[in-house]
């Protein structure tokens, strides 16, 4: 696996995406309860990457968030959500995403995050991570009250989860939301320091971890743990400014 194969999936996921747009999105709303909206272009955009790998790449297992799982007993499998931030897309913010991550039984080995309206491409691979093919590293802080933090929304925590995500905000230097993947992508090329949030799937994990890692940075969940099975997400700059921000969410 290298580089080149993952610019190939952006690309393909971008071509696909353009063409929705040029005709126009509209957001069904998937959710049984609330709104949770996919389009013509998350649809178009895995099936242009399945296409791809499957090509490329026929024993591998798939995982993607619109047409689920292939071949899921398959060593190496890609996990692939096509458009991470779906409402940005929607709302016309550049923050939307392309996620691409690979395992191998089970561990992240690989992961992109391409964002498309910003004309650029993260992938960490083999220990590293580069933007737009120049190594990236993380800030390197370790103390929060020096951090830049964010996290996507804050209404989408449970009342105990925004309590404790509250005691880390009041510890911050900075804030800022919205950000949806692109901040783990901030955090890898150090411009944010840290990202706490809840309630992802995998495939919207999948393709961080190995970028953040790739750039020095660590990723966990709130109890320390890097299963992630819970959908709680912790990404910083350092394990000093991660440990600091875990014994706030405790």
């Amino acid at each position: 696996m290298d580089i080149a194969f993952f610019q190939q999936l952006s690309t393909a996921a971008r071509a696909a995406i353009r063409a929705e747009m040029a005709v126009g999105l509209v957001g069904e709303n998937k959710a049984a309860s609330g709104y949770d909206p996919v389009t013509a272009a998350d649809r178009a955009a895995e099936r242009a990457m399945r296409e791809l790998i499957e090509r490329s790449f026929p024993g591998h297992g798939i995982w993607g968030e619109e047409y689920g799982l292939s071949r899921g007993d398959a060593p190496l499998r890609w996990s692939l959500d096509p458009v991470d931030g779906t409402r940005a897309l929607l709302c016309g913010l550049p923050s939307w995403a392309v996620l691409v991550g690979l395992l191998q039984n089970g561990q992240h080995v690989a992961g992109m995050i391409d964002l498309p309206a910003l004309d650029e491409t993260l992938i960490g691979l083999a220990g590293e991570t580069r933007r737009n093919g120049e190594p990236v590293r993380t800030s390197g802080c370790a103390v929060l009250a020096e951090a830049r933090f964010s996290t996507t929304d804050p209404f989408l925590f449970s009342p105990d989860e925004a309590a404790a995500v509250e005691r880390v905000r009041g510890r911050a230097r900075l804030v800022r939301f919205g950000l949806d993947a692109m901040a783990y992508a901030r955090v890898a090329t150090g411009d944010l320091d840290l990202v706490v949030e809840s309630g992802l799937q995998p495939h919207d994990y999948d393709a961080l971890v190995a970028v953040v890692r790739g750039a020095g940075g660590h990723i966990g969940d709130w109890r320390g743990d890097t299963a992630f099975e819970s959908g709680r997400v912790v990404a910083a700059s350092t394990k000093a400014l991660y440990d600091e921000a875990l014994a706030l969410l405790a």
